[in-house]
């Protein structure tokens, strides 16, 4: 029986475990931490449950393949999407409907409701035409770029809207600046800057508002619980707080893992690491690592998980409450290294779908905003003055008190994150997308000139984010049935 070994235990690594096992494949994976899912995790205290990482569940199907019937668990599509709250007082609530979103659209702001769903529209040919060469295949396996379909969608190169920025692309879609600002944001989920990012992140829009934002019943961490059940199902096996020292290679050949001392003998290996961290430590090349210095890295985040004291009837499950400056907000982020003193923040309340996360009449906020990569910021400090920044703009925009609210509090930095997570610079999606080539300077889900060496995770192609994340195992496991379908 051919072996596999993986390299970490995120949602990357247990999908691309779960792939690999049902090949037939003796599959172990090796996680350096005591928990399973990398990014997506959970914690409870003093009542209070909190998803500590992704919040969003977009293409459930992407996880529902993996899954045996009887371990697919209970997500409900929303119908609500967002909340969106403006300083000027408006509140704009994105429906999942894109009619009924449209329509609110025009009410609230007078732009007419056939320009949100034209823009939708337009959104989704873009998804049709990247998706399955940007997405769901490796787009650098020239062999897979010369299809029939693929020639097609090249012809049509024109209409992906590269060559303009998604804040060119919704400054000409809307004359309102605050439908500008929200369609901007999308660029925040790979932790781009809507400035400079290609207009094609616009497809962003397609899936929450055409195929659905979903929450898990029992929470985000669900996923990462169901999808390990499946794997210990198929026999894999979960080597915990066990750190692999590097990667064993000779002359080309791949030969395995070194593990607590020992050669861990394998047919294949499938990182699931922060690929900077694995070329500085696991398969040490100064020549990739001092490339990867170079490219800018995606944003980070500040988070803070605050219980409070009572509900708040205005929020729904995920709230922004946006800055008066984008731009401004964003050259903080990217050029300055810096939170701006008037920072967008989403807030999460997770009570609101699932009223166990909290006490009774209480409810869990996860509040986050956009932060810069680590790069030596006097981190105490900024998480200090922006907390405080945070507070005063909840206040103003809500009518509230908030820090009397507050009984339970903890904070997550980009330190923590790149501690805990092994992210460099605590970036959480690898390098940005903020300019028209940065999907080609993503790191390939292979090496050509090592056979048997496979790549997932967000710091890999696709990218970052859940959805990205399990197509990086997809293809994985795509190429290795391929290989061995041709022995």
């Amino acid at each position: 029986m051919s072996k596999a070994l993986v390299i970490g235990a995120g949602i990357g690594g247990i999908a691309v475990a779960i792939r690999l096992a049902r090949l037939g494949m003796e599959v172990e994976v090796y996680e350096q931490s005591d928990s399973l899912g990398g990014k997506i995790k959970e914690s409870v205290h003093a009542g209070f449950r909190f998803d500590r990482g992704p919040s969003l569940f977009t293409l459930p199907h992407l996880v529902d393949e993996l899954l045996d019937e009887d371990l697919r668990f209970t997500y409900r599509k929303l119908d609500l999407i967002t909340s969106y709250f403006f300083e000027d007082g408006v509140q704009l609530k994105a429906y999942a409907d894109p009619r009924k979103f449209a329509v609110e659209v025009e009410q609230k702001t007078g732009v007419k409701a056939s320009k949100l769903l034209d823009y939708l529209k337009q959104s989704e040919r873009i998804y049709r035409l990247t998706a399955p060469i940007f997405i769901f295949n490796s787009f650098h396996r020239i062999r897979k770029l010369l299809t029939w379909a693929n020639g097609l969608r090249a012809l049509q190169f024109f209409r992906l809207k590269v060559f303009s920025s998604l804040h060119q692309l919704n400054a000409k879609a809307f004359p309102d600046p605050r439908l500008v600002q929200l369609f901007d944001r999308y660029a925040t989920y790979n932790g781009s800057n809507p400035y400079k990012t290609p207009g094609t992140l616009s497809v962003i829009s397609h899936l929450e508002h055409e195929q659905g934002a979903f929450f898990p019943k029992n929470g985000m961490a669900q996923i990462v619980h169901s999808l390990a059940e499946q794997a210990r199902r198929l026999g894999v096996r979960f080597h915990m707080q066990a750190p692999v020292e590097r990667v064993l290679v000779n002359k080309g050949q791949l030969k395995g893992l070194v593990v607590e001392g020992a050669l861990q003998l394998a047919d294949v290996v499938v990182s699931d690491v922060d690929i900077y961290q694995f070329y500085t430590h696991l398969m040490p090349d100064q020549k990739r690592v001092r490339r990867m210095e170079k490219l800018e890295r995606s944003s980070s985040a500040l988070i803070f998980y605050w219980g409070m004291r009572k509900s708040f009837p205005r929020l729904d499950l995920h709230n922004i409450f946006f800055s008066e400056d984008y731009e401004t907000e964003f050259v903080s982020l990217f050029e300055k290294k810096e939170i701006s003193d008037d920072p967008t923040v989403y807030v999460f309340v997770s009570s609101k779908e699932n009223p166990d996360d909290a006490p009774a009449g209480m409810e869990n906020w996860f509040v986050m905003v956009n932060a810069p990569e680590n790069v030596g910021q006097d981190w105490v400090e900024m998480n200090r003055r922006t907390r405080q920044h945070i507070l005063t703009k909840l206040n103003r925009m809500l009518d509230e008190e908030l820090e009397e609210q507050i009984v339970f509090e903890e904070q997550l930095d980009p330190v923590k994150i790149e501690e805990q997570t092994g992210s460099f610079h605590g970036a959480m999606y690898g390098p940005s997308s903020n300019s028209l080539f940065a999907a080609f300077y993503r790191h390939a889900n292979f090496r050509r000139d090592v056979p048997g060496l496979y790549f997932v995770g967000g710091s890999v192609h696709p990218g970052g984010g859940i959805p990205l994340c399990l197509s990086s195992a997809k293809i994985v496991g795509d190429m290795v049935e391929e290989k061995r379908r041709s022995l």
